[in-house]
């Protein structure tokens, strides 16, 4: 059986390649056997991801989608939830980092807060923010890594 497995090498690298299962090991297409407990990837083989027996999204689904990706389309909006996805920040913290005022940031917080893509926790008189749940911290890795594949030329893959 032949797959497709993509290597993350660093934030900015990736490698695709073809490789075959034998006997307890992955030998790639170049040949180099590599034993499965040395190697963490994701494999999936090369059949597309939609299914046509699969259901279509609700309306409700559909415009839930739309209102998050409006959301991320402000560009200190994205910048925002990509500093939100590594770690909790209160509004002075990610105001610094973005050199952007309070009052901005607040406001966008609150928008974002409102779409569902941030959870907020309080400590003492501080609220500190964060990314909401995993698909929302996987929707923004995948977006800033499109963009550097866009950017960079690197390889497409599925």
């Amino acid at each position: 059986m032949t797959v497709t497995v993509s290597v993350a090498m660093s934030l900015t690298m990736s490698l695709t390649m073809s490789v075959t299962m034998h006997e307890g090991s992955l030998e790639f297409a170049f040949g180099v056997p590599v034993t499965p407990s040395y190697v963490s990837m994701c494999a999936r083989d090369n059949v597309s991801g939609a299914n046509h027996s699969q259901e279509q999204p609700t309306a409700a689904q559909v415009a839930t989608a739309v209102e998050a990706f409006r959301m991320l389309s402000d560009p200190t909006r994205l910048r925002l939830m990509w500093l939100l996805s590594a770690g909790e920040y209160d509004v002075g913290s990610l105001a610094e980092a973005l050199d952007v005022p309070r009052p901005s940031v607040s406001q966008h917080l609150a928008k974002l807060r409102l779409a569902g893509l941030v959870d907020t926790r309080r400590e003492g008189r501080r609220v500190r923010y964060r990314a909401r749940d995993s698909h929302v911290r996987a929707l923004i890795a995948e977006a800033l890594s499109h963009a550097d594949h866009e950017l960079s030329g690197g390889p497409r893959h599925d």
